[in-house]
């Protein structure tokens, strides 16, 4: 055994002993810091940015890859919450710069601590990484009611829990959850590296709940995007909410003031809902009665009776049948409201019973849930005929902040302040 050898064990082992400090240094960095250590990244090019007055990932032209996971506040000590928010908000700066999560890195550290990356991301550009954070309803009161951190009072009442609709077959374990994360990159690798060094940030103070790995957008968020395709095989998110529509945007995406709390005003609603769907099932009904039950055409996307993707569905006419989703879904069918919906698909194995365990991961924003997403999904979950091949499986509320100022502001400051 080399004498370098003997020196790293006998180091952890003083470590293991109770030798304090070993993990600090490492955090400081600096004079520790190895001689070898790997050069600094290249600028990247392909960032997104982390600070503005509303949060990226939002109304950002939507990333091909998600990872979005929910998180349990384990803590009951109010500074420790509001500390993991200041490290996560300081890492998730860095992360979307393409950069470490921590100050020292991946490889830079002393080599008998844990670096404070966990470097899977080593080499890879910033991708379009956007980090979005919201406060679930569990987060303000928890299942028994209790106040855990003082927040009751500030918990706005458009964060009310989403009802039980028809047909809902949800699963507990795989829904709600204090705190979601959002993280959506043009690489997979560069999403999981976010989340888990969140986790990572957040032992002790946090559990990942339940998480959800998600490839192929369906949904446009950009007038520059083109309209992806579900795994029905159809167009989805023609009609979706775009960036570029900015009163649409005030009207239906931001809080404002007055709505509710202030520390909500330039934030959103998201609502997550994993959405299994019976392709099997699906991939036996013939074109034309899939075409009816979507109410578009398969292959150019039209409203039925229309020629073109973007021609404005006749719902006076009766070649769009009264169940079809387009009529149940469009904002003339349900007062007005229109959603931003950033959804994935996602494919997780088997279902145990020889069929693919596959479908939507549903995400929208809006400015009050009470008045877009519950009567658009009401409406659905009623009369919606796709929804013989459809279940709702998992469902999450979550009240996002607006964005983070500078650097010496952090995720959701003004709820704590």
């Amino acid at each position: 055994m080399s004498s370098s050898q003997v020196s790293r064990r006998r180091a952890i082992a003083l470590a293991g002993a109770g030798v304090a400090g070993v993990a600090g240094a490492a955090a400081i960095g600096g004079a520790l810091a190895r001689q070898d250590s790997a050069p600094s990244a290249a600028p990247v090019a392909d960032q997104v940015a982390f600070y503005g007055p509303v949060q990226a990932g939002i109304v950002t032209p939507a990333q091909d890859r998600l990872h979005f996971v929910a998180f349990d506040v384990l803590t009951k000590d109010r500074d420790r919450l509001i500390q993991l928010l200041k490290d996560w908000t300081a890492a998730a700066a860095r992360m979307t710069a393409g950069k470490d999560a921590g100050e020292v890195g991946a490889v830079a550290g002393i080599l008998e601590a844990p670096p404070d990356d966990t470097g899977e991301a080593i080499g890879l550009p910033a991708a379009g990484l956007t980090i979005t954070i919201g406060f679930g309803p569990t987060l303000f009161r928890d299942a028994t009611g209790k106040d855990r951190f003082g927040l009751a009072a500030r918990k706005p009442a458009a964060l009310a829990d989403l009802p039980h609709f028809p047909g809902d077959t949800i699963d507990a374990a795989l829904s709600a959850g204090d705190i979601g994360v959002q993280a959506c990159a043009n690489d997979p690798q560069v999403a999981v590296h976010a989340i888990r060094n969140l986790a990572r940030i957040g032992m002790g103070v946090v559990s990942v709940r339940w998480s959800q790995l998600g490839f192929g957008r369906t949904s446009s968020t950009s007038t520059t995007q083109a309209t992806p395709r579900n795994l029905f095989g159809f167009k989805d998110g023609t009609a979706n909410l775009k960036a570029e529509e900015t009163d649409l945007l005030r009207e239906h995406l931001w809080a404002a003031t007055g709505d509710g709390p202030e520390w909500m005003a330039g934030g959103s609603y998201m609502v997550t809902r994993k959405i299994r769907m019976l392709i099997e099932t699906w991939d036996r009904t013939s074109l034309g009665e899939q075409e009816d039950i979507v109410g578009r055409t398969k292959g150019e996307g039209a409203p039925i009776g229309q020629g073109q993707e973007f021609d404005e569905p006749d719902l006076t006419s009766t070649s769009i049948l009264a169940d079809a989703h387009v009529r149940l879904a469009h904002p003339t069918t349900n007062s007005g409201a229109h959603l931003l919906r950033r959804g994935y698909n996602f494919v997780d194995g088997s279902d145990g019973l020889g069929r693919l365990n596959a479908g939507l991961f549903f995400i929208a924003y809006q400015r009050d849930p009470r008045t877009h997403f519950v009567p658009i999904q009401l409406n659905l979950a009623r009369h919606d005929a796709m929804n013989e091949y459809l279940r709702h499986v998992s469902s999450g509320l979550f009240a996002c902040p607006p964005g983070v100022s500078g650097p010496d502001d952090y995720w959701g400051r003004a709820l704590f302040a």
